[in-house]
This record gives C-alpha cells, sequence and structure tokens, in this order.
C-alpha cells in the first residue's frame, strides 16, 4: 500500500482556475466509480467529520447529483452537479453550485465547471481535475471557504476506503 500519493493543489488566478492532480493506490475501475456512484461517493465526497447524502443522481449528459453536506450539528448545506459530458472511465465534465434542497441554485455563490480526467499509470490511477471559475472573485470566495482543505480532507477520506478494499 503506497503512503506517499501524490497531491499537487495549484490555484491559476490569472485563469481562475484550480488544478489538483491526485493520485490514488487503486485500480482506475475503482476510482471512476468512487466518483460516480452514489453509494461510493456519499462515504467520502464531504471533509470529515460532514457527511455527504445524495437525494438524487442521474448520471448521465444532461442528468444531475443534487446532494447535501451535513454538519456534525446536522446543517444541510446543498449542491448539485449538473452533468455536461461523460466519457466513461477517462472524463467527465460538470457544472457545480450551491441550491436548495429541491434543485433551485442559490446565486448568491458562484457556480464552477468541473473537468475531471482518469488515467492509470505504473498501478494508481490519476485523477486531474480543472475547476474553472467565472471570475477571480469567485475563486478567491471558494478558497476563503476553505475548499483546498476540504478536499484534501475528502481525498483522505477515499483513501481510507481503497485500503479498506484492499485488506
Amino acid at each position: 500500500m503506497k503512503s506517499n500519493l501524490l497531491m499537487n493543489f495549484t490555484v491559476d488566478k490569472e485563469n481562475s482556475t484550480v488544478n489538483v492532480k491526485r493520485e490514488f493506490d487503486a485500480s482506475l475501475a475503482n476510482v471512476w466509480s468512487a466518483w460516480t456512484e452514489p453509494e461510493i461517493l456519499d462515504q467520502w465526497w464531504a471533509p470529515a467529520p460532514w457527511k455527504s447524502k445524495t437525494k438524487s443522481m442521474d448520471f448521465k449528459e444532461g442528468g444531475r447529483r443534487l446532494y447535501a453536506m451535513i454538519g456534525p450539528e446536522g446543517e444541510q448545506h446543498w449542491a448539485i452537479a449538473d452533468f455536461t459530458s461523460i466519457n466513461p472511465k477517462t472524463n467527465f465534465k460538470y457544472l457545480d453550485a450551491f441550491s436548495d434542497s429541491e434543485g433551485n441554485l442559490n446565486t448568491e455563490f458562484p457556480r464552477s465547471d468541473w473537468n475531471v480526467n482518469f488515467s492509470e499509470q505504473g498501478g494508481s490511477t490519476f485523477v486531474d481535475v480543472v475547476i474553472k471559475h467565472e471570475k477571480l472573485s469567485d475563486l478567491e470566495m471558494i478558497i476563503q471557504m476553505g475548499f483546498k482543505e476540504g478536499f484534501t480532507i475528502a481525498m483522505e477520506g477515499l483513501d481510507k476506503i481503497f485500503a479498506e478494499k484492499a485488506k
């Protein structure tokens, strides 16, 4: 079991993007499933001690995932992912946004454009994520809200799932 997995997190202010490259000690099929199946997504998508709970998910072009991040005190923050493109086991793209529990957009927060790429190399699977924001202030708001820290904790949660499977 590898312990020094790559986690590269860079912010490109000029292009209002965040780039995350992450290595997983798991097969491409398992990593793809973890990112695209709600039963697995809900086990890691929220940074602990928060939990993710999918209300509905239709993983297809034009489909949507509606989910909540549920805090330790029971507070709920709803979000949607509108899938715009899917190429099985290599890439999917979606528009991410905060919403209410019915999936209505919360316009007080920025929407981001996610491009998630998967590749296998030397027994590891790499996930390369590019998150594009409309403007720099949107990117800065998400960073200030703790996106880097939260996403890093969520990735570690996914590592734990793969470690359990490997036992």
